[in-house]
Order: C-alpha cells, then sequence, then structure tokens
C-alpha cells in the first residue's frame, strides 16, 4: 500500500541495552502494519503481581527518542484483556532527552495475582509527533457551545 507517507523520511530510534544479556531482543513490530514496537519484561525469575500491586518492571532497554516525537508506552490489549496487566499511568511518556531504561509501571486490575515471566511482553512502544506551541496568557478565552462543561456534559 505504497503512499506519498512512505517516501517521507522517517525517524530513526537508537536503542541502548541496559541487561547483561547479549542475545536480549531488540523490541520489535509484532506484525507488518503494528503501530507498536512490543517491550518485553527483562527480570531474571517470575513473579506474581497481586490484585491492586503496582510493579516497576525493566525492559532492559533505553531509547534515545528524536526531538519533535514522543514515546508512549502502551499497555498490550491481549494483556489487559486476559490478565488484567495494565499501565498504571497509560500512556507513559517517553520524552526526547529521557536516556534511562525504559520501565513499566504495571498494575494488576483482575481479581486473582498474575505471574510475569522473563520475555513476557506486557507493553508496546508508539512513537508519535509531537508540537511544541507558543503559550498565550489571555483574560478570557474564546467561546464555545459546550463552554465549561466538562465530565459527562457531552453525554455517555
Amino acid at each position: 500500500m505504497p503512499s506519498q507517507e512512505a517516501s517521507k523520511p522517517k525517524p530513526t530510534l537508537q536503542f541502548k541495552r541496559c541487561c547483561d544479556d547479549e542475545s536480549w531482543p531488540v523490541p520489535a513490530y509484532g506484525s507488518q502494519w503494528a503501530s507498536g514496537l512490543d517491550l518485553a519484561a527483562a527480570v531474571d525469575g517470575p513473579f506474581t503481581i497481586a490484585p491492586g500491586e503496582i510493579r516497576l518492571i525493566p525492559t532492559g532497554w533505553a531509547v534515545a527518542v528524536p526531538y519533535g516525537y514522543e514515546g508512549q508506552v502502551r499497555p498490550r490489549s491481549g494483556v489487559a484483556l486476559k490478565k488484567g496487566l495494565t499501565i498504571i499511568n497509560t500512556p507513559g511518556t517517553i520524552d526526547s532527552d529521557y536516556r534511562g531504561e525504559i520501565s513499566l509501571a504495571m498494575v494488576n486490575l483482575g481479581p486473582v495475582a498474575q505471574e510475569v515471566r522473563r520475555g513476557d511482553r506486557l507493553a508496546q512502544l508508539v512513537i508519535s509527533k509531537v508540537e511544541r506551541p507558543s503559550l498565550e496568557i489571555l483574560e478570557a478565552l474564546s467561546d464555545t457551545a459546550r463552554g465549561e462543561g466538562g465530565f459527562g456534559s457531552t453525554g455517555f
């Protein structure tokens, strides 16, 4: 499915291995048209996450996200549905100036403890373009039909 988008230069992601295992796989796309790179648990051995518990799980990789982009760390839908494991601060943001290891703030929202093993694909990294607009401070903002209506104001 060629398009004009295919001819635009793509940003380059530079990865650095943060674990001692030289065979630890590089994050990869799970399918031809996948939006996110799968991130796996780089843990020494299996452990459980109790219902309601939050654990910080290393991935074994650091990434240099190009300026003008951000990395969004999102839960994998199958893991969320089948195990109740998700990212507590979803999506987590990796700024272009962060160089530390990517870690996953996982929470178990399910009713039973879930085991996490080395190599379990738990999250995905999506790279998105971001803009940094200039700021303008005003006494009032333009009117809209919605106005200041917040949560649930447009229906359910």
